[in-house]
């Protein structure tokens, strides 16, 4: 059965329907606090007003995240969206090899105590 529920942003009163309740309950999600334009309101602000998916990136120029449609045009996740997003070159730091002690170009910040590998060493093992 189709509930009535009030947004906590602009106080509007939406329906949430029983098939959305039904995708909800099984997706182990919370009821919908807030209409569907205040969800999509809501979800550009935190994705910076882009629609690639609300993941990061890790390098493959690749995006994953929860940004799928579902039902009447409206946004609740759920589903995984794909596209390309690319911040630019990625900024790599140097460091030596805890294997062989050469120098090795790494895509994070090093810290002391945590074991670095070159790409041969980090292949090797």
């Amino acid at each position: 059965m189709d509930r009535t529920l009030t947004c906590s942003d602009c106080r509007s009163e939406f329906t949430f329907t029983a098939s959305e309740q039904d995708f909800y309950a099984q997706k182990g999600f919370s009821e919908p606090r807030r209409c569907p334009s205040c969800r999509a309101a809501k979800k550009a602000a935190r994705d910076g007003g882009s629609s690639y998916g609300g993941g990061s990136s890790y390098g493959t120029g690749t995006s994953y995240g929860a940004g799928s449609s579902y039902g009447g045009g409206s946004s609740y996740g759920g589903g995984s969206s794909r596209s390309s997003y690319s911040s630019g070159p990625r900024e790599m730091f140097t460091a030596t090899c805890s294997s062989c002690g050469r120098e090795a170009k790494v895509p994070f910040n090093p810290t002391s105590g945590k074991p670095v590998y070159c790409s041969d060493c980090f292949r090797n093992r």
